[in-house]
């Protein structure tokens, strides 16, 4: 089936100036976690691996970076992430309250010092009014608790994704520098 975004968007994802950004934050933090001991997991939605594949791109991961789980369909969330169907059921599964669940379910399943989690609605289509195309919740758990942030972007496909998996990379960097997780 062809990309109905074209090949255009497929090939901005390997290529363009997002990824050196995505690769940059990756060598970063993978320095940290080496240095610091840490291990990282990744819960991606929206991204589609995304975030997991900046980590890995970076010759050495395995040293922290324990893997993922990718669930786009309501019900793996739950399977899959330990994400409780009433949290679904009442804040949807563009939420921050998903995020959250998916980071702290994914981090007890792997038993991965921090993890992160990427939620939304990349686009073009999917988006309401109430969670419009765009909208995305990025969430980071680790043994001091949780973190989510809220974004709402205006890009394209591509661009929603990446800038997701740039904020998902920052957050965990942030918490390798004296965060809270």
């Amino acid at each position: 089936m062809a990309d109905p975004a074209g090949p255009e968007a497929s090939d901005r994802l390997l290529t363009g100036s997002g990824s050196a950004a995505l690769a940059e934050l990756a060598e970063r933090l993978q320095h940290l976690a080496i240095t610091q001991g840490v291990t990282v997991g990744t819960a991606e939605s929206c991204t589609g691996g995304l975030v997991g594949h900046a980590l890995t791109a970076v010759p050495g991961s395995r040293a922290y970076y324990l893997g993922g789980s990718i669930s786009y369909a309501d019900r793996r969330k739950v399977a899959l992430r330990g994400v409780a169907a009433t949290t679904i059921d009442r804040h949807g599964a563009v939420s921050a309250q998903t995020a959250v669940a998916m980071a702290e379910g994914l981090r007890e399943r792997i038993a991965c010092d921090l993890a992160v989690a990427v939620t939304g609605v990349a686009g073009p289509a999917g988006g309401s009014a109430a969670k419009p195309v765009g909208l995305t919740y990025v969430a980071v758990a680790g043994p001091a608790g949780h973190q989510v942030e809220r974004h709402t972007w205006d890009g394209d496909r591509a661009a929603n994704q990446e800038w997701s998996a740039e904020v998902a990379l920052t957050m965990l960097i942030a918490a390798l520098d004296g965060g809270r997780p």
